[in-house]
């Protein structure tokens, strides 16, 4: 649930909670409680102030086991943003686990990029500013593994749909929209209806061994961006364009692809791609019936990480390549994105500098987040941090404006 209305939802869940830890003995909890200041360097430096409460419930009893992680997020002058991350139990037989409930679902090699991690859609309402913990999004599914010596085979079913969340209406991080005219939005196509034929599966076979680790996988999904189709309006007596209504609309798409991870001397090297079936992409052609053109794609990855002097590095190329391409496509043909990342710690591991950057090749753009951490004492982090966007188009320089500082304070327990 989010964003809800009034004080007694709020009331009843922190009873619940309560009556959790007067439970404790019985019950593992952690979690952790975090106070979150940015201050924005562009225009009226307007600052942003979040505080928030997680916790992780679990408990096992001899062959099954519980987690429900709960979670509020409280800005100013806002209703309370409560959630449940996650609430799953687990069934453990001699070589088959059986998770049923709502659950992240975490796949892939790549850092700070989706391409086979697929089956968890994306809360991208901060951008790609929060933890990745809390940017994948939970799904009610039934996942499945079957251990066979060091290969495990998996499927997962996800009987109702999730969407990528977006921004608010009138969030900073809003994505532009390119129109000639602003838009009439019409989400009476939205949803997705919740039916058996409307479920999506995925599967994966992985296997660990002291050369490699791997994994091949496979998912027949919906969509979790919806397409922006278009309807025109025209004046017949001079054939101008008088008013734009965009549906949204999510389709379904067919994935198949692959990860690895080697460690090759002092380098260890990272791949990952998927074949993307049935994607479909606005076209800068407003003339065109409903504004879109479906086409397959790639997207796939090579990085690396070493260390060299205690300074540990790494690096991801990254490249979405759309097939059969059609010139009226808004998307490049190509869209290249570097990833580097570099940090040091320091008095025995209590001190963290560290950057992580992307780099977006085809529009010149970056977001490059500097931060340092300091574990003051055991459970208790310091974060001073910066995101910088640079550029003034592309999927970073669009947010040229949202230049912050900020800093974090964290309790573990």
């Amino acid at each position: 649930m989010r964003h809800l209305h009034g004080k007694t939802i709020s009331v009843v869940f922190i009873s619940l909670l309560f009556a959790t830890v007067l439970n404790a003995n019985s019950v593992d909890l952690s979690g952790y409680a975090r106070t979150y200041a940015g201050a924005l360097l562009r225009g009226d430096n307007d600052y942003i102030i979040q505080n928030t409460f997680n916790l992780n419930i679990e408990h096992s009893r001899d062959k099954v086991a519980f987690k429900a992680n709960p979670y509020i997020y409280h800005y100013p002058n806002l209703e309370l943003d409560i959630g449940l991350r996650e609430a799953y139990m687990d069934i453990y037989f001699n070589t088959v686990d059986i998770r049923i409930g709502k659950q992240q679902v975490i796949w892939g090699k790549a850092d700070g990029v989706f391409i086979t991690d697929i089956v968890s859609p994306k809360d991208l309402s901060e951008f790609l500013l929060r933890d990745f913990d809390e940017i994948r999004m939970g799904i009610t599914s039934v996942k499945l593994d079957y251990y066979l010596g060091d290969n495990t085979f998996e499927i997962v079913w996800a009987p109702i749909f999730t969407s990528t969340q977006m921004p608010d209406e009138n969030s900073i991080w809003r994505p532009e929209m390119d129109f000639p005219m602003a838009p009439v939005f019409d989400n009476s196509k939205k949803d997705v209806d919740m039916n058996i034929k409307n479920s999506e599966v995925f599967v994966k076979y992985s296997r660990i061994s002291s050369v490699i680790d791997f994994e091949i996988m496979g998912g027949y999904m919906w969509d979790d961006d919806p397409a922006m189709h278009i309807t025109k309006k025209i004046n017949p007596q001079n054939n101008q364009l008088t008013g734009i209504t965009v549906t949204p609309r999510h389709h379904r798409l067919g994935v198949g692809g692959g990860s690895f991870t080697s460690t090759v001397g002092p380098l260890v090297l990272r791949g990952e791609g998927a074949f993307y079936y049935g994607k479909y992409f606005n076209s800068e052609d407003m003339t065109l019936v409903d504004g879109v053109i479906e086409k397959n794609y790639i997207h796939y990855l090579a990085g690396v990480d070493f260390t060299v002097r205690d300074i540990h590095f790494s690096t991801q190329f990254v490249q979405q390549a759309i097939l059969d391409y059609d010139e009226q496509i808004k998307n490049d043909q190509f869209e290249n994105t570097i990833t580097a990342m570099a940090f040091r710690d320091f008095l025995r591991e209590t001190l963290r500098l560290e950057l992580f950057s992307y780099i977006g090749l085809n529009n010149y753009d970056a977001l490059v987040r500097p931060k340092i951490t300091y574990k003051l004492t055991d459970g208790f982090t310091l974060l001073l941090g910066a995101n910088l966007f640079v550029g003034s188009e592309g999927n970073f320089g669009q947010y040229d404006e949202n230049d912050m500082i900020y800093l974090k304070v964290r309790y573990d327990f």
